[in-house]
């Protein structure tokens, strides 16, 4: 797959404090494997075909189970998706695509899905479900990370590129991708003020050091995953009147509010480049 393209942002709010914003529209990558899907996946590729099946977790609208079973019709693996909560029928489009591309859904209750990793609950899906490759939830790990490093090569010649952090692994990647003297910002879309340490360990588990010049932003979560207020709709709706996109409100609309926040506080010196990764 070819990269992404970047395009200049014209808009005034960052004009004025003498910017200049970009996007890098990795949701342009592939219509089923958009964005930072495809690059945490592409390194687990080969593993996952050379198991037969993969199995992963995620919520009832995880993006990352959806481009899981995408990725397993089209490079011809097996898929099963460990789903957090009950089962609710009908499924919703998340889980009904995933179903079509041939994932087998199973659930864990919200108790036993906080444990998913542990030993005992990872044989318990080993005697059910036989042999599988295992990828972690929002498919972040050392092979994911290695992925995202790509997207650091990828932009040159901006000051400071950001995106938006659910587990950790793309800014792990990025930052380490990055050239001397950029450094990269991730903003967090969960409460708890963790995501540094997570993305910390990422890197060490990946590359056996922290990599590059990055922070974590954790002041624009509004309340946390999937939460949302009238102030970021607000937002999201004026962000397309503007500029025709539509930001997912999970990810890309918390990461570009706080691209917004932090350039009217001053944050960032005059003529400083910014890139803004559009994950997908």
């Amino acid at each position: 797959m070819t990269a992404s393209p970047v395009v200049e942002l014209a808009d005034d709010r960052v004009r004025r404090r003498g910017l200049r914003l970009f996007l890098k529209r990795d949701d342009l990558i592939h219509p089923e494997l958009p964005g930072n899907k495809w690059r945490k996946l592409r390194h687990n590729i080969g593993p996952a075909r050379e198991h037969g099946t993969l199995l992963t977790f995620g919520g009832a609208y995880s993006n990352h189970i959806r481009a899981t079973a995408a990725a397993g019709r089209i490079f011809g693996f097996a898929t099963i998706g460990v789903v957090r909560g009950e089962e609710h029928l009908p499924l919703n489009d998340v889980l009904a695509y995933a179903e079509r591309m041939g994932m087998r859904l199973t659930y864990l209750d919200r108790t036993a899905y906080r444990r998913k990793h542990d030993p005992d609950v990872v044989e318990a899906l080993r005697e059910r479900w036989g042999g599988f490759y295992l990828l972690p939830e929002g498919g972040s790990n050392a092979l994911a990370v290695k992925g995202c490093e790509e997207l650091g090569a990828e932009v040159p010649g901006f000051d400071v590129v950001c995106c938006p952090c659910g587990t950790g692994g793309t800014l792990a990647g990025l930052a380490a991708g990055l050239a001397p003297r950029q450094c990269a910002i991730g903003f967090s879309v969960l409460k708890g003020g963790f995501m540094h340490a997570e993305v910390e360990r990422l890197q060490r588990e990946t590359y056996g050091r922290r990599r590059g010049d990055w922070r974590v932003e954790d002041g624009f979560h509004f309340g946390g995953y999937a939460k949302r207020t009238p102030e970021l709709d607000a937002f999201i709706d004026d962000f397309a009147g503007r500029h025709g996109i539509v930001l997912d409100r999970i990810y890309t609309a918390k990461m570009m509010f706080g691209v917004f926040a932090l350039a009217e506080r001053g944050a960032f010196t005059e003529g400083t480049r910014i890139l803004a990764v559009i994950t997908g």
